[in-house]
């Protein structure tokens, strides 16, 4: 949906697009009208794709794959790459690090900022080292879970109160996330989370408004306006963001000025905190318990999306068109900074060649 949106929005007078797809089984693909046919399931039609990390050749290349082995043609070299990837093997630093080694300029946060945004452990760890007010929490394995699933109980107990929220240290969408109110709640949600990823965030849970900002740039990024999520259901769930079309957005954010201004220093103190670039979405937890005189005391940043939802219709593209930056334009914006950021990379010197 994103991709699609992206596709749909992208100037042809600026820009030629070649789509590329990437299988469950995590083939690249080419072909006609890439997005389409992968939305039909019949991928066997498209052509298998790769590029290699050789920065004398950031080219795509089509794999002809026969009897005698595999051959290289040329399809087309990269000016920019847009990964409209959310996730693991795309917004995790992975993806970045071939980019990277190819040097490709790309869009969106490096390698470090990609994969501490990732890891909702270590990125809360960062946050707490900056002074940025995060929810406690604590990070177990999947073997701890599998060998000593009693001692996480009594760890998290000890933590906090029931509810607590067990989720992947590294996914996105709300996949793998459960709203635990006993142990029994909490061992089921430990063994959902762990089938996701090994490492696995518990955290306290509070009663709270969701709220999010946009960030955008690299040296020196700006906020957007803050807007409010009101969930359809319990937490903002995955079938809540994309399945029964029932949430609601609120754009901007009923909060007092102080409370917005605390807000967007804080996005911008972890974006730059991680080392972001080019975009980022961050979300916040306000508890509503709070006396509402003394709101900010009950702010807490929850995390931050390196590629966040890029439909029409996402929070991200719709908090920048409310701060008067249209959809459009905001992608040309963001390839213009992914230059910059190559154009940065490029100063770097890569070889010692010892005293003279």
């Amino acid at each position: 949906m994103s991709a699609r949106s992206v596709l749909d929005a992208l100037d042809p007078e600026k820009y030629s697009v070649t789509q590329v797809g990437i299988t469950h089984q995590g083939c690249w693909v080419v072909g006609e009208n890439v997005l389409d046919v992968m939305e039909t399931g019949e991928t066997r039609q498209l052509n298998l794709a790769t590029m290699l990390p050789d920065p004398t050749r950031n080219d795509l290349f089509e794999m002809n794959v026969n009897q005698d082995g595999i051959s290289l043609s040329e399809l087309s070299k990269f000016d920019v790459v847009f990964p409209v990837l959310h996730g693991t093997f795309g917004e995790d630093g992975t993806l970045q690090g071939l980019l990277e080694l190819a040097e490709v300029p790309y869009i969106g946060a490096g390698v470090l900022g990609s994969s501490l945004g990732m890891d909702k452990g270590v990125f809360k760890d960062v946050m707490r080292a900056n002074n940025i007010p995060v929810l406690d929490s604590m990070v177990v394995t999947r073997r701890q879970i599998e060998t000593d699933h009693s001692s996480i109980l009594e760890a998290a107990a000890r933590l906090a109160d029931f509810p607590v929220f067990v989720k992947p240290a590294n996914l996105g969408s709300s996949v793998g996330i459960t709203k635990c109110w006993s142990k029994s709640d909490l061992y089921e949600g430990l063994l959902e989370a762990a089938s996701y990823d090994r490492r696995v965030v518990i955290e306290k849970g509070i009663e709270a408004r969701e709220i999010e900002i946009s960030v955008l740039g690299n040296e020196q990024p700006a906020a957007s306006v803050p807007g409010e999520v009101i969930p359809s259901r319990e937490f903002y769930s995955y079938e809540a963001k994309y399945i029964d079309n029932a949430s609601e957005l609120i754009i901007p954010a009923p909060l007092p000025q102080h409370v917005k201004t605390l807000i967007t220093e804080l996005a911008i103190k972890a974006y730059k905190a991680i080392d972001c670039a080019g975009m980022a979405r961050v979300d916040f937890l306000i508890d509503k318990n709070i006396d509402q005189s003394r709101m900010e005391n009950g702010v807490y940043l929850n995390e931050l999306n390196t590629i966040p939802g890029f439909t029409k219709i996402s929070m991200y593209p719709k908090l920048w068109e409310a701060s008067e930056l249209p959809y459009s334009e905001l992608l040309d914006r963001l390839v213009e900074l992914a230059l910059e950021r190559k154009s940065e990379r490029d100063g770097i010197t890569r070889e010692y060649r010892g005293e003279k």
